[in-house]
């Protein structure tokens, strides 16, 4: 177990590629806070269509330990509840992984002022606040912050609010990179390509289908695809990888756009 002992934040866990990672660091050993606005796993029209089980069920049928801690990352107070009750719970932190995040689907005269301030919120400003609250717990060589950021990071696509979030988050990585090193403790990011979510059910059949097009091996990725990744990151085998952004994306991004 790779992991074994360490204590992993999760953010939008309940479901989707939080939901991989959470098993994923689990499998090997970690203690996971779940963190999610649900419990209950989301359903999807294309993708996970019968999940039951939470997160932290799935947790603890494998032997692991998880609790489910409720928190909405766009308030500030409840992500330092959030990190309050692991530390409490598991007497440390030593991962955080920034999954949780949105997007609402239209171009740039569609989008309204309101909602792209909503994504930016959730998918770029949260991160730096759940970054800067657990920072103080993070200053060690096991430390590591995770961020889950998108192919789109790379190129348009997505909406004017979403490529721009995600292209933060990659430069937000690098920018904690910088800090966090000289306690060799190290911050990456990871940028999915399509995987098989929940966050899919905008897309119609076609656009699916033209995904599979796009990528370049014979199928679509899955959570546990991007959790695999996140182990990594989080081991002791990425100790000296840091300030890097990942594609995991079957090879979309190997031609160009």
């Amino acid at each position: 177990m790779t992991l074994k002992d360490r204590v992993a934040i999760v953010t939008g866990a309940s479901s989707g590629i939080g939901r991989g990672i959470a098993l994923a660091l689990a499998r090997e050993g970690a203690h996971v806070a779940v963190a999610d606005i649900q419990e209950a796993p989301k359903k999807g029209i294309y993708h996970d269509t019968d999940l039951t089980t939470s997160t932290v069920e799935e947790i603890e049928k494998r032997g692991g330990k998880g609790i489910f801690v409720q928190t909405d990352v766009s308030d500030d107070e409840s992500v330092r509840n959030l990190i309050e009750r692991t530390v409490s719970e598991f007497g440390k932190l030593d991962i955080l992984i920034n999954n949780a995040g949105i997007t609402i689907p239209g171009g740039i005269e569609e989008t309204t002022i309101a909602d792209y301030d909503t994504v930016m919120g959730v998918n770029l400003r949260a991160l730096y606040v759940a970054s800067k609250l657990a920072m103080p717990h993070l200053k060690k060589p096991s430390g590591r912050i995770i961020h889950i950021a998108s192919v789109q990071s790379f190129g348009g696509g997505g909406g004017p609010a979403y490529a721009a979030s995600k292209a933060g988050v990659v430069n937000l990585t690098r920018d904690t990179a910088l800090e966090l090193a000289p306690f060799g403790a190290t911050v990456n990011a990871i940028c999915p390509g399509y995987i098989e979510t929940p966050i899919q059910d905008y897309l119609t059949p076609q656009d699916i289908e033209d995904c599979k097009v796009k990528t370049p091996l014979p199928r679509l990725g899955l959570p546990s695809d991007i959790g695999n990744a996140a182990v990594f990151f989080a081991s002791d085998a990425a100790s000296w990888i840091t300030g890097t952004a990942l594609p995991v994306d079957g090879g979309w991004m190997a031609s160009i756009f």
